[in-house]
């Protein structure tokens, strides 16, 4: 593997059959200007895992040759939909070598790949006929394009099929999409099949399930049911957000994958009873050092954020002292990033999601609970952290410490996961107590932060930095304190309400 520079943007299209005898109709108009582009023939190699594990994920990865500029090695990412469109992450790197896939693009499908190997499972040739979409100014809006793609076996065509893409630029309104894919549709074009051609060559196989699944669940689940679930829905979280905490353009990928951390840890607690002892405490132990990883990164980031948000409070004058405390930030942040980095490129991090992967198929509950009817087994798995946060509580009015409102935090954190773990069992009493256990974890995050912000501001000052515009923000912090101080005893109040205790 070899390692080059990459390009990532947003890819937004829709896809369109081509009946037989279907052409291109006139798609200007209306301030719209279209001009017809060069046919240009493609030879696009698609790599993955033997049981296709980067498709059946939702991705892709591929190297094309050919004519333009949509050459060398590309990762596509699934991102939200939005109406009509297919909506990826399209990352690029240079490459003209179908054989030396860059190690920058495997890393990107770490998660999903793991540890099995990489090779070609589809060769792809395309007649591509397109036409540019753009303005009166002369700017480029879209392209619409008509492929004719041959899926070969050697030198054989094994089948041809003819798809049509309306591919948005990043600086035009979703609503062009809508406008071509209706001047296309009355011409003949159609149904709307958003289906990726990767998928159209392999056929079922490649759309079938990722190797973990969230189950829908009810009030008739079992133990295994639950814990599965639960396990489930934090490790898929955990591999979809990977490639964005490697790319690290969006920090909510990182405060995403840390969420997951935290839950699955959380779960393995909450369910310690009806599990393995043993099995439980080893992928528990191991998910610290990510979480740690990451929480070095997020809590970063955060405090940046949040001082980036008092500027409005500050005099002009004192706002370039502000710019200096995030730059500052900044600077620990990019390091905190790079130890994050080198830790999910080691093989213990891949051994740790291949059995995170196994746990969240197949939790080893103990045989006695195993099928056992989550509403009654539970109900003592629920009770502890309940208990652990009003221990926390009376500690907190005792001491009014800012230690002490910071374990109420965590263990209303703890509850509130547990709460939200059995909810598709216990229902909508379930979903009310962790709703109310948010506005609590809300509250005390707050001044959580407001604590964090003023140690971190002090020793900024004394380190060197703008001590008089350190404490104008040092000032703003501690009144943010002092509300939610204020506050979080009619939160709690709110929680602790007898109705609530679903599990009683």
């Amino acid at each position: 593997m070899s390692s080059t520079a990459a390009s990532t943007n947003l890819e937004r299209e829709a896809k369109l059959q081509a009946p037989a005898g279907f052409r291109l109709p006139e798609l200007g108009g209306d301030g719209l200007v279209a001009n017809g582009m060069e046919p240009q023939r493609l030879v696009t190699v698609y790599v993955d895992t033997p049981d296709l594990r980067i498709a059946r994920w939702g991705s892709s990865l591929r190297h094309r040759q050919g004519e333009g500029q949509d050459k060398g090695w590309t990762v596509k990412l699934p991102s939200p939909t939005n109406g009509s469109q297919l909506v990826r992450t399209e990352v690029n790197f240079e490459g003209d070598d179908a054989r030396k896939l860059p190690t920058a693009a495997a890393d990107l499908l770490r998660a999903y790949v793991r540890g099995q190997e990489l090779a070609p499972v589809a060769r792809l040739q395309t007649l591509r006929r397109g036409v540019e979409i753009g303005d009166d100014a002369g700017r480029r809006l879209a392209v619409v394009t008509d492929d004719e793609v041959s899926v070969m076996d050697g030198r054989r065509v094994a089948t041809r099929f003819r798809e049509l893409e309306v591919e948005l630029d990043p600086e035009a309104d979703d609503g062009l999409s809508e406008i071509l894919i209706d001047r296309l549709t009355q011409a003949g074009a159609g149904p709307l099949e958003n289906v990726p051609k990767l998928v159209r060559a392999l056929g079922p196989r490649a759309a079938s399930p990722p190797d973990v699944e969230v189950a829908a669940l009810d009030e008739d689940a079992t133990v295994t049911d639950v814990v599965r679930r639960e396990l489930a829905t934090s490790v898929v979280r955990l591999l979809r957000h990977d490639a964005g905490v490697r790319l690290g353009e969006d920090p909510e990928a990182v405060h995403q994958a840390r969420v997951a951390t935290r839950r699955v840890r959380s779960a393995l607690r909450t369910f310690r009873d009806v599990l393995d002892p043993e099995w439980g405490r080893s992928p528990r132990d191991r998910l610290k050092l990510v979480a740690d990883a990451l929480g070095a990164v997020r809590d970063t980031e955060v405090l940046r954020d949040r001082l980036r948000s008092r500027e409005p409070s500050l005099p002009e004058g004192d706002r370039e002292g502000l710019g200096e405390l995030v730059t500052m930030l900044e600077v620990t942040r990019n390091e905190a990033r790079e130890q994050l980095l080198a830790a999910i490129r080691e093989e213990t991090y891949v051994d740790l999601l291949d059995e995170l992967v196994e746990a969240a198929r197949e939790p080893r509950v103990l045989e006695d609970a195993a099928g056992a009817s989550a509403a009654s087994e539970l109900r003592p798995a629920l009770e502890r952290p309940w208990q652990h946060l009003e221990h926390a509580v009376e500690r907190a009015r005792e001491d009014v410490s800012d230690a002490s409102l910071h374990a109420v935090r965590i263990r209303a954190k703890r509850a509130r996961y547990a709460a939200e773990a059995v909810s598709p069992v216990f229902g909508k009493r379930a979903e009310a107590f962790a709703q109310a256990a948010v506005r609590l974890q809300d509250v005390l995050g707050d001044h959580q932060d407001s604590v964090v912000a003023r140690a971190w501001l002090r020793e900024a000052a004394e380190g060197g930095a703008d001590a008089f515009v350190a404490g104008e923000l040092a000032a703003i912090e501690a009144e943010a304190a002092a509300d939610a101080r204020a506050a979080w005893p009619k939160a709690w109040k709110a929680l602790s309400r007898k109705r609530l205790r679903f599990w009683a």
